[in-house]
């Protein structure tokens, strides 16, 4: 990958995960410098050690806590003197979620939504803020998925202990509405600031062969993808080649959802 983040700081939530360790691994391997925050210390010191640059800074964040996420977009910007994007990449859930429909408790519903719906608004506002203060350039990418915009392919799920948690649609729906608002709200506040989506399709992470074979059939060639297979759309948001490309979802899932 060319060096299309030469300079640029980006903030990863959610970094230790499939997807956000893949997305700190593109933003180096792109020039950039990359803030790694998440709870999980163990999966941190993983990409400290696999890394070990100057460019990669580590910490923790609790992004549904106000004080944890400003004090992680102030303490970038005191290391690097700015901090021009940021990926949302987290996945916070309770202990219960991913059940089947009819299994679904309200309350579980609910703490899942607020956890990580919730979790992404503070994010969103958090940078908005960021920029304003700033008034600098701001490239937000958030990670939601193409079923915040399709209904499920139940079918490809039969015969598995897999499903497709009603949570996930409604939040992954919300993600998506919500970086449009965002986008609107900042429009006449006089700063590049730009938030867009990545939608990717079933990330690889030791699934049923069967789901995997009934998923593939959707698809054109390659069927559920590797983390890093999406990583080429998340830089090219975060790069100046994406300067005027505003409230956008780029989906990336091999065809699925054709």
């Amino acid at each position: 990958m060319t060096s299309v983040l030469h300079a640029k700081t980006v903030l990863i939530v959610g970094a230790a995960g499939r997807i956000g360790s893949a997305v700190v691994d593109a933003v180096l391997s792109a020039g950039g410098r990359a803030i790694a925050l998440d709870t999980d210390a163990a999966g941190l010191q993983t990409l400290v050690d696999a890394h070990g640059t100057d460019a990669l800074v580590c910490g923790s964040v609790d992004m549904v806590d106000r004080e944890s996420v400003d004090r992680a977009l102030s303490s970038a910007h005191d290391r690097f003197g700015a901090v021009d994007g940021a990926v949302n990449a987290a996945y916070p859930r309770n202990t219960r979620y991913g059940r089947h429909f009819f299994d679904v408790e309200y309350a579980d519903f609910c703490e899942n939504t607020g956890l990580h719906m919730g979790g992404y608004f503070l994010f969103m506002q958090a940078c908005a803020r960021y920029a304003l203060e700033h008034q600098r350039p701001f490239s937000l990418v958030n990670l939601s998925s193409i079923y915040g915009s399709m209904v499920p392919r139940f079918e490809v799920y039969d015969g598995t202990a897999m499903t497709m948690p009603i949570e996930y649609a409604a939040i992954k729906a919300g993600i998506e509405h919500m970086t449009g608002y965002v986008n609107a709200y900042m429009k006449s506040r006089n700063v590049a600031f730009r938030a867009n989506c990545v939608s990717p399709g079933g990330i690889l992470a030791g699934q049923d062969e069967q789901f995997l074979a009934r998923y593939g059939n959707h698809c054109l060639s390659k069927g559920m993808l590797d983390a890093r297979d999406i990583t080429g759309a998340i830089v090219f948001l975060l790069s100046d080649g994406a300067r005027y490309v505003v409230g956008q979802n780029l989906v990336v899932d091999d065809g699925f959802s054709i």
